[in-house]
């Protein structure tokens, strides 16, 4: 079992932060792939619409030039990527959606024997695909709103209101609150995509969001950071338009959330087993709501946090007292420390030619 980290421990803290700064020192000549790009729908909603200062590649690029780390920021869509990562000491990821943190990009990393930053593929697979993860919250005995997965065909309305998700989207790309029936079939149509996937069915449950991030340490040990409360102001729920806030117009504010020690220890506790349950490793955050009345349910798992200089990942972090550089320090350190591959197999050998997607043109 994982051993946990209560964010009031300052002392474990700086003793890990030391650890950090220490392990710093040793690897000043590493070679650091930041890996973002247009990939899924959210990723290029992110690259057209939110200023280049607020995106996470942004503050990690700047973390890591004041940390002295070589690094270049590579795009998982430009034809030479996979050469070209493979040339790096590590690669440190902040897609999003399907094919950045849904095992696909992590298997890819494991073929390349490229170390790469946070949750391996099967983690990264089940905390991405909203249904699956669904499934083991039931196992782990972790509450969730009551759900359906909804697959093609008729589909019934009960007369309650619903978000209607899809599956693996993130940022609430693709969510629709749904409160009467006219309504849901074309939300049940614009979550299915162009693939016609499932799509979640998930009853609505009003309240606060609630965020808990989850940093692994050198130390081998996980913190977890004070749970975060999330105020929408000009929206019916934490949208995608909301999320983006482009425009900064503020219509979001993030805290840390006043509620009650019993609640708080609820949000971590399941927190900590999702962790656990789910095999994650080096950095996650669990999206929760907390009703009226005090009753908590997990909506989702972040495999790959946002790393914003005002996210609510690096928020939650700063709480503890570990600045958006010990943060990047602990996912490298994490990634260049995990057990070897039990399998030694060669890394693969790339020699110049035509591509074959040129070729088949």
């Amino acid at each position: 079992m994982t051993n946990f980290l209560e964010p009031t421990d300052a002392e474990a803290v700086q003793h890990a932060s030391g650890c950090l700064r220490g392990w710093r020192r040793e690897h000043q000549g590493l070679k650091v792939a930041v890996v973002y790009g247009p990939l899924s729908i959210e990723d290029q909603l992110y690259s057209t619409k939110c200023p280049v200062e607020q995106r996470s590649s942004t503050a990690l690029a700047e973390s890591l030039a004041s940390l002295g780390m070589w690094f270049k920021v590579l795009d998982p869509t430009a034809p030479e990527f996979i050469q070209e990562v493979s040339r790096f000491d590590v690669a440190l990821s902040n897609l999003h959606g399907p094919f950045g943190e849904d095992g696909k990009f992590q298997g890819l990393m494991e073929y390349l024997r490229v170390p790469y930053c946070g949750s391996g593929v099967s983690a990264s697979a089940v905390a991405a695909d909203k249904i699956l993860c669904k499934r083991v919250m039931e196992t782990l005995g972790v509450p969730t709103p009551d759900w359906r997965a909804w697959s093609g065909g008729p589909a019934e309305w009960d007369g309650d209101s619903v978000m209607v998700k899809d599956p693996l989207g993130g940022s609430s790309v693709g969510m629709t609150l749904v409160h009467e029936e006219v309504g849901f079939a074309e939300a049940l149509r614009a979550a299915a995509g162009t693939e016609n996937g499932q799509v979640l069915i998930e009853s609505y449950t009003p309240g606060t969001p609630v965020t808990v991030g989850m940093l692994e340490l050198p130390t081998g040990e996980v913190l977890a950071f004070p749970p975060l409360a999330t105020k929408v102001h000009k929206a019916e729920y934490y949208d995608a338009d909301t999320k983006l806030d482009a425009d900064s117009k503020g219509t979001v504010t993030v805290s840390r959330a006043d509620l009650g020690p019993e609640v708080l220890s609820r949000l971590v506790g399941h927190a900590k087993t999702l962790w656990d349950g789910l095999g994650m490793r080096g950095q996650a955050r669990v999206d929760f709501m907390v009703t009226g009345t005090d009753e908590v349910y997990a909506l989702e798992v972040n495999s790959t946090p946002g790393m914003s200089w005002g996210s609510n990942y690096v928020t939650g972090a700063v709480l503890c007292g570990l600045s958006h550089s010990d943060v990047v320090l602990a996912m490298l350190h994490e990634a260049l420390t995990r057990r070897p591959y039990d399998v030694p197999l060669p890394a693969p050998v790339f020699t110049p030619m035509t591509s074959v997607r040129e070729a088949a043109a």
